[in-house]
């Protein structure tokens, strides 16, 4: 049986509605409109607004975008935290259960592939102790040989998982290499193995689309926007209040703007270094979201409510 597929078995299951995309794709702003249509309530599905502090160059929803709708999963871990895709599966599971209970109805809403995949396909994440030792050893590989080295270690062991990242991010490069080293197995044969159990919820899957250009444009905006509402000094307050980020300031628009109070980088390279890996993320994000056959796709030009139609419509007698 198709994992999200419409059949009678899920037609007994509770609705859950996924929005995704790319960055800078409106996810945000469509939400918000349907949760308040279908009384709904929003869980994000995004890897860097679960940290506090980190605001601005996360794009996290303000107070007033909220405009009164519930939104779980942002801004609740600090940055020291370490925070797996297991214990996001775990939260947002419970989140999504206390949305039902409360007689509303779950939008899942983001751009972490990951952590929307943990959910629809149900991957079973085995708990596999983080190694301080190894993770030093990889840090040490990093600062002698850089991090391509390790980009070709992790491409050997598991060439599949290494398409779905840059050569950049280093989190995910050495994930892939500390699982191999945890368990002997890849994190592909890992998920492989790990998707035997059916979804407990009927995920009804929407990506939003843009014109490659147009796009582009949205993303070098928002990232213009971000550094007038004081990105840099998000940084700088970040670095003054916490001693470390063992993932966090590898973020997106982050590390480049630690690149650039180091004086690695001038601030015109550091923005442009920003748009670009952003544009980079974006195309990623595409890749990903388009291997779910499931997934429908809404056009990000079109009005909002033509939008929030089609997904109003896949609603009907399920």
């Amino acid at each position: 049986m198709n994992a999200i597929g419409r059949n009678e078995t899920n037609l007994k299951k509770p609705i859950v509605i996924v929005i995704c995309g790319p960055t800078a794709s409106g996810k945000t702003a469509l939400s918000i409109e349907l949760a308040k249509e279908i009384g709904g309530e929003i869980i994000s599905c995004d890897s860097m607004q679960i940290y506090k502090d980190m605001n601005i160059g996360t794009a996290k929803p303000t107070i007033e975008e909220m405009q009164g709708i519930p939104h779980y999963l942002i801004d609740y871990i600090p940055p020291t935290q370490r925070y797996s895709v297991a214990t996001y599966k775990k939260d947002a599971k419970m989140a999504i259960k206390k949305i039902i209970e409360k007689g509303k109805k779950p939008i899942l809403v983001g751009g972490t592939g990951l952590y929307i995949d943990s959910l629809i396909y149900e991957i079973e994440y085995p708990e596999i102790e983080f190694d301080e030792k190894f993770r030093e050893h990889l840090e040490n590989q990093v600062s002698e040989k850089g991090l391509e080295n390790l980009y070709k270690q992790a491409e050997q062991i598991d060439p599949e998982a290494i398409k779905k990242i840059s050569k950049t991010d280093k989190k995910r490069i050495l994930r892939i290499l500390e699982i191999y080293h945890a368990t002997g197995k890849t994190k592909t044969e890992q998920e492989i193995l790990s998707r035997q159990k059916e979804p407990e919820y009927d995920y009804h899957i929407y990506a939003l689309s843009w014109n490659r250009d147009e796009l582009y444009e949205r993303i070098n905006k928002r990232v213009d926007i971000m550094i007038e509402q004081g990105l840099i000094q998000e940084v700088k307050n970040i670095l003054k209040k916490y001693d470390t980020f063992p993932t966090a300031m590898q973020g997106l628009g982050y590390k480049e703007v630690v690149e650039y109070l180091q004086g690695k980088t001038t601030r015109e390279e550091m923005i442009e270094k920003i748009k670009q890996e952003t544009r980079r993320y974006a195309k990623r994000q595409l890749t990903w979201f388009r291997k779910n056959k499931q997934t429908i796709w809404l056009d990000g030009t079109q009005d909002r409510r033509n939008n929030i139609n089609i997904i109003l419509e896949g609603m009907k007698g399920e």
